[in-house]
């Protein structure tokens, strides 16, 4: 490929990108509503797949200074979302997993993003919506590869 066409095709990556980003990430917040922030959301998600993690394990995951995950987990903390438990063999340990309260919540959104992903998806025939999954996926890959992680 020569370079203006290389130049090109960079330039619409970075604008489809940073467009898609921002339209998904308000779509989103406004069907979780303003009782989660996005990281929120996701940490409640990550925590719920996980059944419990630490907060080490979610500033590596979400690629953030550990100060950072432990603000929003006081948050957390503090609306009665989550739930910490220091391990009993080295009290330094906190283990963090979802509340009746955290779990409910994290339910309702999943169920409001899901229905919202199922709108826009459904504008896709299969094909193209397996094709672009996999392209996805590969670029995560690429990505991974590429920082390391």
């Amino acid at each position: 490929m020569s370079v203006p066409d290389i130049k090109d095709l960079v330039d619409r990556y970075i604008a489809v990108s940073f467009s898609v980003e921002k339209k998904a990430a308000s779509l989103v917040k406004n069907q979780i509503g303003s009782d989660l922030t996005n990281d929120q959301h996701f940490t409640l998600r990550y925590i719920n797949q996980a059944g419990s993690c630490t907060s080490s394990e979610l500033a590596e995951v979400f690629d953030v200074k550990k100060s950072a995950i432990t603000a929003m987990i006081t948050r957390m903390w503090e609306k009665g979302l989550i739930q910490r438990t220091r391990d009993e063999n080295d009290r330094r340990v906190v283990y963090l997993t979802l509340t009746e309260k955290g779990n409910e919540l994290y339910v309702k959104a999943e169920e409001k993003i899901h229905n919202l992903v199922e709108s826009l998806i459904n504008r896709f025939d299969q094909a193209e919506i397996q094709q672009f999954i996999e392209t996805f996926e590969k670029l995560d890959k690429v990505l991974s590869q590429s920082t390391g992680q």
